[in-house]
């Protein structure tokens, strides 16, 4: 074989050497790239606005706590900037109902890609009296607009202004039959609990819920009254994943103002611009073995409610799924 034939041979083999280690290494870059495409599907959420997160110069307990901003302009605004669901609370529901009919309101969130709905808050569900007759109307409607909209969950609490004893045995019996309700429309039944109420902690609400032993029921996970009440993120992290109904994503301040209601209603901050661990709220979550395909925020500040709804929504989407990966717009 002469020279030039030794070096055709030479080249045509080495060539073939490079070509097999070319493709060898993207096959290894593949499969990296697809594992790291299933960590940042499992690092990501969906989000969906509550309703204060986007209802503008409202808070719990004003003069009116119906938004400002239409529903349309909210569930736009929540679209563009990337949420796939919305909340909202019943008296800015029934009054949407009575400006575009159910119809109307069905046709808003299809247009605006919100796949994920929910109603809030259910109080006094377990009490006798006139409480009781008001909580059994607002469920009573509740359900049937839930019925109508696809409601995915229905949030509920102890009110922070019932000071009776908590009656642990009475609120589960009545939590059964609550859960047995909803069940008929195919919606999830939260217990949320707050530090500044009779249900304060993790463990009031998992005793309930463990108590009722309902499919459908279970708790609603607030990051906000999870951190202000103390209680450390291994905690969240034992909770049965059975039993987590609902996510709610927040931070707090550095400081308590006012009394902790009156912090849960003006004082609230955004995900990662608080002085608690968002990420290790999220990473606690997972241990725990949550699979909810969303997760909500819940943003109740006096400054951030008074910004352009445009800004509200981008600011509360973007800092919150920035605590999922480290790549901010990341979407599952």
């Amino acid at each position: 074989m002469g020279f030039h034939s030794r070096t055709v041979v030479e080249a045509s083999a080495s060539h073939s050497v490079i070509k097999r280690r070319f493709n060898a290494a993207m096959v290894v870059d593949t499969e990296y790239s697809e594992l790291l495409d299933r960590e940042m599907s499992t690092k990501s959420k969906e989000l969906l606005a509550a309703y204060w997160t986007l209802a503008g110069d409202v808070y719990p307990g004003a003069p009116t706590e119906i938004s400002p901003f239409t529903l349309r302009e909210r569930a736009e605004a929540a679209s563009r900037a990337g949420w796939k669901g919305v909340g909202l609370i019943l008296d800015d529901l029934e009054y949407n109902v009575q400006q575009y009919g159910l119809s109307g309101v069905k046709q808003i969130l299809a247009d605006t890609g919100m796949k994920y709905f929910e109603l809030e808050i259910l109080m006094d569900w377990y009490l006798d009296g006139e409480s009781r007759a008001k909580s059994d109307h607002f469920r009573r409607r509740v359900i049937e607009l839930g019925a109508e909209l696809g409601m995915r969950n229905l949030k509920i609490g102890a009110s922070p202004f019932d000071e009776s004893p908590a009656n642990f045995a009475r609120m589960t019996d009545e939590f059964g039959k609550l859960c047995e309700d909803v069940a008929k429309v195919g919606a999830t039944v939260a217990i949320e609990f707050m530090p500044f109420s009779v249900i304060r902690n993790i463990g009031d609400a998992l005793k309930i819920a463990e108590g009722a032993n309902q499919p459908n029921g279970g708790l609603m996970v607030d990051h906000w009254h999870v951190a202000r009440f103390g209680s450390p993120y291994s905690e969240v992290a034992s909770i049965p994943a059975r039993f987590i109904k609902g996510v709610e994503l927040d931070d707090v301040a550095t400081e308590v103002k006012g009394t902790l209601l009156d912090d849960s209603t003006f004082n609230r901050q955004l995900c990662g611009e608080g002085v608690a661990d968002c990420r290790a709220f999220v990473d606690a979550l997972e241990q725990a073995g949550c699979d909810l395909p969303y997760y909500g925020v819940e943003l109740i500040s006096e400054p951030f409610r008074k910004l352009p709804l445009d800004e509200m929504a981008k600011r509360a989407y973007d800092t919150t799924i920035a605590q999922f990966s480290t790549t901010a717009g990341a979407t599952a």
